[in-house]
């Protein structure tokens, strides 16, 4: 059984720092991509960063320069590290893995950044 598991949320002050991590876990091989979304009280869910074995990146144009996103080669673990936090920041983190027809999520971790 697929399980993703997120940690590392928290509130914080505005310019602050905060690193999530997310590990899969339940499967004998390494998924091709875990990603990082977030999603916001009343705003739609957004993509944040893609971890690929290939090499991660940043997709959200708001975080880029700020969040950085790192996935060791023979884990199915992926980090994002969050610095200069601002408070539209804040929201569910969550993680997300893809194989064959099946998506898995992870339960989320809260980030609060206060002003």
């Amino acid at each position: 059984q697929v399980q993703l598991v997120e940690s590392g949320g928290g509130l914080v002050q505005a310019g602050e720092s905060l690193s999530l991590s997310c590990v899969a876990s339940g499967v004998k091989f390494l998924f091709d991509s875990i990603d990082w979304y977030r999603q916001a009280p009343g705003k739609e869910r957004e993509l944040v960063a893609t971890g690929r074995i290939a090499g991660s990146a940043i997709s959200a144009d708001s975080v880029r320069g700020r969040f950085t996103v790192s996935r060791p080669r023979n884990k199915n673990t992926v980090y994002l590290q969050m610095n200069s936090l601002k408070p539209e920041d804040t929201a569910v983190y969550s993680c997300n893995t893809r194989f064959r027809e099946n998506t898995f999520w992870g339960q989320g971790t809260q980030v609060t950044v206060s002003s």
